[in-house]
Parts: C-alpha cells; structure tokens; sequence
C-alpha cells in the first residue's frame, strides 16, 4: 500500500505540475492586464535627476549632437504621403514574397502561402535627425536616424493538406525599428534625378523588436525566445548590410547619362595618300588631313599641309581619347587648303575602332568618298586613297587607386596591395585633370573666376562663372604623356576677367603647385588644396594617371 500511495502520489505531483504549467502558459500569453493607468505628463523643468536620465535614450539626435539637422519638414511630408506609401510598400511586398511563398508549396504538406492582412499600419517611421558629409568624391552621403513604433497588421496563412487542410495564422503586430542607415547617392551626374546609383548600409546593428501571434497566442512572449529571435534577426542583417557591406539600388544607366570615362588611346598614323583630286588652276592639291573621333567633343586634330602635291607623304602621328572602342569611328577628312576663302574637301573615310585588336598594329588603305555618311548617295568619281596605321592601347585595369589619404597602400578587389616607393612606373598614359569648383576667391575689383592649367608648355582653360566666390566648374582636362609626371609639377591659377573693355580687365585670385608623384604612383587624388596669395581660397581638384 505504501508503494502505490507513492507511486499514485508522484504522478499526481506530475499530473498537476503540467496542468499548472499549461494554465499558467495559457493565462500568460492570452490574459490582459486591467490595471493600466494613463501616463503623467510632466514638464521636463519639473522631473528630477532619476526621470532625466530615463529620458535620455528618447531625445532626438538633434537635440543631443549638432552634427545632426532637424527635419520635422521631412517627418510631415511622410505622414501626409503615408497612406499612399502604405499601398505602394504592400505592393512590393507581396511581389518579393509571392516568389518566395512559390519555393514552400508542395514541402512539408503546405497546400498554400497567402497573405489575409498586409498593411504597415496607419503611423509612419519618424526620422529623429539627418547628418549629412561633405567628401570630396562625387556623391551625397546622408545618414538618417530612424524610429518606427508602427501599429501593422500582417497576417499570413499557410494551409496545410494534413488535419483537413488546417489552416495556421501567423500575425505580426506591435513593430519597432530602431537603425541609423547610411544612405549614398553616386555618382553625381548631369541628368535628372542626377544621381546613378543609391547605395546603403547599416552603420550600427538595428533594435527590431516585434510580437508573433500564432493561432491567436504570442509566442514572443515565451521567456528566452524573445532575446533569440532579436539576436538572430540583428546577425542576419550584419551579414548583408553591416558596413562596408552594402545594398546597391540602380537608378540610371550608366550608358544613358553622359559618364563615360576614357578607356584607352588610339594611336593613328597619317602616312601617305594618293591620287588625290586636282583643286588648283595649276592641276596641283595643297592637302591636309583632319582626324577626329565620334562622340568626341575636343577639336579635331590636323596634320601638316603638303604644298603642291597628289600624292603627300606625312608619316605623322596622333593620340586620341577612346571613351567606347566599340562604338566609336574614326573621322578621315582630306583637305585642299585655300589661302582665301573656304578649304575644299577632297574626300572622306570613316573607321569603326571595333576593327582593331588591343595593342595592335594594323595598316589600312581606304578609298577616299566625296561623303563619308552613309544615307548619302556617293558619286563613281575616284577621289584617291589614304593610308593609315592604327593601333588601340588600353588602360590598364589596376592603376585606380583610393581618394582621400594617402600612403603606402592601394585598394584592389582582393584587397591591399603595397607600393614600393622605388618602384617607378613607366610607359605612356593620360593625365586627367578634373577642376571641381573652388571657395573663397575673393578678387579686389571683381569676381568672374575661372581657371588656367599649365603643364609642359600646354594651357588649358575652364568656364568662366560670374559674380561668385565659390564657383563650381566640374570640367574635366587631359594631357597625353610618353613618359609618367615623375617629379614633376602641374600649375593651377584662378583668374576672374572682367566683362567689357578695361585696363586692367584681369585678376589673379591665387594659383597653386601639385607635385604629381603621387598620382603616378597611386593613381588617384581627390583634394582641396589651399591656394598661394589668396587669404581664404582653397580649390578642388581630383587627378587621375591611366598608363597603357
């Protein structure tokens, strides 16, 4: 008797703890508190030390650091386009998941994923400060801190084809986001909506806390379940969008906005021509040639003139920019120079670049046409021929390097790589100068600043902006080299000129000197230098080497 009263008692003891534990689950998860009291309203000048301190957490980053703005415009703008934003996000929404539901079906007897409830609620995120970063780089980087308390009601039903085809109900409520993003727009381009691309990351690892409704019980509410979960989703989002690591977001085409950058040189050889037309009263030709690329938007470039003769010899050489060697098509124009009047031409050829192979010599010999378009009827006259040799030398791929300081390191795909400070690099190449814009150039009799550029014996000149101190050019130079800039220096000078006739119609707003070493050897710079006899000015300027 002894043995089945403890027997009896222990699985009375068993019997009662589960159903104790069930009741207690039960009145946990469904019962609702019934003694909540509205919250005190108090002015901050009335709470003390402990209540300050509590608050602190919930003040505005504009509030607490200057470095972030007030944007209560922005948080307007999104509460009256909110309701139009709901539909617009449930939208894509159900797009990406629908795609994803599609994988389940068929596993695990699930007959079918669907959404019943999909909205984000009627409270729209509040964005508590915006920091935005001056860089060098052609690009806007903002940095929003982010609080969403929303109230949405996402329910999803997942139908089983077990139990009577049963029917289970997972319902997200009670939404809390708190994540301070890095947004970038880059590159800055000419075109509407004037940046190509919308990069994102998360600079801190986001609080996300959420409640899980299934089959009516929250099972957030579970003790231990709720930090699992939270570091699971925090993990997650670190792996895919934890800075560096980022979301890319396309806006525009790269080929349709205008920011094509020079990707190699055509070197072209004008060597001779023949049979060329007769022009003059004596039966003679004074011909030149006149090359140019398509899409080109630098002068065409000329080579010398033969006096008297139909059948020249020039065996001279040129150098041109090659922004799309598929694409692009080199203009042949010869020319009869007239000392009065109009020069005649005396024929005309056209040559696709996709004709050649990279760093490869190949000589052509082209029947001169009295047009080169092709929509125009051409005449059986025979006009000659010109001979050229062409060859396409493009940049090579890893002469990038990192804007901002610099050192001993370059950046590459696979990571770092050191430079060797004796390691000279040799070879011909092209050298871009890029004038960004300039602050504080403050001229004594006027203020039309524009900028000269001196380098070996060449002068190139910007825009003129008028009656301003802070002028932005954005215009973009190049010089083409033999030999890398080693230990040599590049000349800036601002000017402002005024408009009309003056005696002293020009001003010197201040120049400066760049040691182009460490563009040679890094490929890249990006700074604003301070320049030399003005008081405040500092121009722009980013210099690139490509070598071939």
């Amino acid at each position: 008797m002894e043995f089945l009263s403890s027997l009896l008692g222990i699985l009375g003891f068993g019997i009662g703890f589960l159903l104790g534990v069930l009741i207690g689950f039960y009145f946990f998860i469904y019962s609702q508190p019934t003694d909540v009291e509205d919250p005190v309203v108090s002015p901050l000048c009335e709470l003390d030390t402990d209540a300050l301190q509590d608050l602190i957490p919930d003040i505005p980053l504009w509030v607490k650091s200057p470095d972030y703005d007030r944007v209560d415009w922005l948080n307007k703008f999104l509460q009256n386009m909110w309701p139009f934003l709901d539909k617009a996000i449930c939208s894509t929404i159900r797009s990406v998941a629908e795609p994803i539901f599609a994988e389940y079906i068929g596993q695990y007897t699930i007959t079918k994923i669907d959404f019943e409830t999909l909205t984000p609620g009627t409270l729209p995120p509040v964005l508590q400060g915006l920091k935005v970063y001056e860089t060098n780089e052609r690009e806007l980087v903002m940095e929003p801190a982010i609080k969403w308390a929303g109230n949405p009601n996402i329910v999803v039903v997942v139908t089983s084809s077990s139990l009577q085809n049963l029917k289970i109900k997972l319902q997200l409520v009670d939404l809390q986001i708190f994540v301070a993003p890095r947004v970038t727009l880059k590159p800055l381009v000419p075109s509407f909506p004037c940046f190509a691309n919308i990069t994102v990351s998360i600079m801190e690892k986001p609080h996300v806390d959420f409640g899980l409704k299934v089959l009516g019980g929250d099972v957030m509410a579970i003790p231990g379940l709720y930090r699992y979960v939270q570091e699971i989703i925090k993990k997650q989002v670190a792996v895919l969008y934890h800075w560096p690591q980022t979301l890319e977001i396309p806006v525009l085409d790269a080929s349709l906005v205008g920011i094509k950058k020079p990707v190699g040189i055509l070197h072209v050889k004008v060597v001779r021509a023949m049979k060329l037309l007769k022009m003059d009263l004596l039966g003679l030709s004074d011909p030149y040639v006149k090359l140019s690329l398509s899409g080109d938007s630098l002068p065409s470039r000329k080579t010398s003139i033969k006096k008297k003769n139909l059948n020249p010899e020039w065996n001279e050489s040129f150098k041109l920019t090659v922004k799309d060697p598929q694409s692009q098509i080199l203009h042949l124009d010869v020319i009869d120079w007239d000392k009065v009047g109009a020069h005649d031409r005396l024929g005309s050829q056209l040559l696709p670049l996709k004709l050649l192979q990279p760093n490869e010599t190949k000589e052509f010999t082209l029947d001169l046409l009295k047009n080169s378009s092709i929509s125009v009827a051409h005449d059986k006259k025979q006009r000659g021929q010109i001979v050229v040799e062409l060859t396409y030398a493009p940049f090579r791929e890893d002469t990038d390097g990192m804007s901002g300081p610099l050192n001993s390191f370059s950046w590459k795909e696979n990571g770092l790589e050191t430079i060797s400070g004796n390691d000279s690099p040799r070879g011909a190449g092209l050298l871009f100068v890029t004038v960004q814009g300039a602050k504080d150039v403050e001229g004594s009799r006027h203020n039309n600043p524009y900028v000269v550029i001196f380098f070996r014996g060449e002068k190139r000149k910007s825009k003129m902006v008028k009656r301003t101190r802070d002028p932005q050019w954005c215009e973009e130079f190049h010089f083409m080299l033999e030999e890398p800039p080693v230990h040599e220096k590049i000349h800036l000078e601002v000017l402002s000129k005024r408009n009309g006739i003056s005696f002293r119609s020009k001003e010197s707003l201040g120049h400066v000197d760049i040691n182009l070493d460490d563009v040679v050897h890094n490929g890249r710079i990006n700074e604003k230098y301070h320049l030399i006899d003005s008081k405040n000015g500092v121009i722009h300027v980013e210099l690139r080497w490509k070598s071939i």
